[in-house]
């Protein structure tokens, strides 16, 4: 058995059976796949696979036993080769972030930049998408670390820790009737057409729930999963927007005006995380630092370890 036939498996579970995809994901032939699951299998003496004629029809009980193997070797692997890069190359290498647009547009490129300027060998890859997709990155090791509001806490094979809290401003006009009261309700906002995220970002879900609890249905005209657009839409005379803080704090409008609403949704927590398991080099610890003050490298490195899951802010 070897790491090329390991990897098919698991590329295959990825590409949900399809071996025709599976092989060009791995940038190899059909056939080539095929015929390495087979012989592993044939190794191991059991089935990884049922099929039905040449196509995989699911996994196998053995086969989900194997499959979980093969993910530590894996997993080891790859800490293998972080560790050589660690102290080979100290100073060098390539941090792979995934967040979701909001973090990534407000609140990452100064933590980049003092990154960069702590270790300027270093390369960063920043990936986009929405929490879930952070979460999958981080499970197949594209990133190393994750950052976003919603959702990651919801995978156990990831190691989530909170690392800022945060609430939603209205985004309105400087001429709108909004823009002249002190403290926003519901029963305003309600009677207003309504620019917000979309469901799964930026804690949409918590000003749903807090509309629901009042019975109030809000006129919600458009979603988005960019805070630009939700502002240029509220210049634009669309509607009132719901954003988060860190607009406001990093890329105020201007002839727009901000009013908190903390006291309706109360706040939002971003979390960072990583694979549970993995190896962290240095600047990934550093980095971590950068974000917040309240993940010092000796916290997240007991929390790779086991030795606690979460904490609250």
């Amino acid at each position: 058995m070897n790491l090329h036939q390991f990897r098919f498996v698991q590329e295959a579970v990825r590409r949900n059976l399809n071996l025709t995809e599976t092989a060009k994901a791995l940038f190899t032939s059909q056939p080539g796949v095929s015929k390495a699951i087979i012989e592993l299998e044939e190794e191991l003496g059991v089935d990884i696979f049922a099929r039905h004629g040449k196509r995989l029809k699911h996994v196998t009980e053995p086969g989900q036993h194997i499959l979980a193997s093969i993910e530590i070797i894996q997993r080891e692997v790859a800490n293998l080769k972080r560790i050589g890069e660690q102290f080979s190359t100290q100073d060098s290498g390539r941090l792979s972030i995934a967040a979701t647009h909001t973090q990534a547009r407000y609140v990452l490129p100064l933590r980049v930049a003092q990154l960069r300027q702590r270790y300027p060998k270093v390369q960063v890859s920043l990936h986009q998408g929405t929490p879930d997709q952070v979460a999958r990155m981080l499970q197949e090791e594209s990133a190393e670390i994750g950052i976003a509001t919603e959702s990651l806490a919801d995978y156990p094979d990831l190691v989530t820790l909170p690392c800022y809290d945060w609430q939603h401003v209205l985004v309105v006009p400087e001429n709108h009737v909004l823009a002249q009261e002190e403290r926003i309700t519901l029963e305003l906002l309600a009677q207003q057409p309504l620019i917000t995220y979309h469901p799964s970002f930026t804690g949409r879900t918590r000003i749903d729930q807090a509309f629901a609890q009042r019975r109030l249905t809000p006129d919600i005209v458009l979603e988005a999963i960019d805070s630009d657009v939700i502002s240029t839409y509220v210049m634009h005379g669309l509607g009132v927007g719901i954003v988060a803080e860190m607009v406001m704090t990093h890329d105020p409008k201007p002839g727009l005006v901000y009013r908190p609403l903390g006291h309706l949704f109360g706040s939002n927590v971003t979390r960072v995380a990583f694979k549970r398991g993995v190896y962290l080099r240095n600047y990934v610890y550093e980095f971590a630092e950068y974000l917040s003050d309240r993940l010092p490298r000796q916290l997240v490195m007991k929390a790779m370890t086991g030795q606690f899951d979460d904490y609250e802010l």
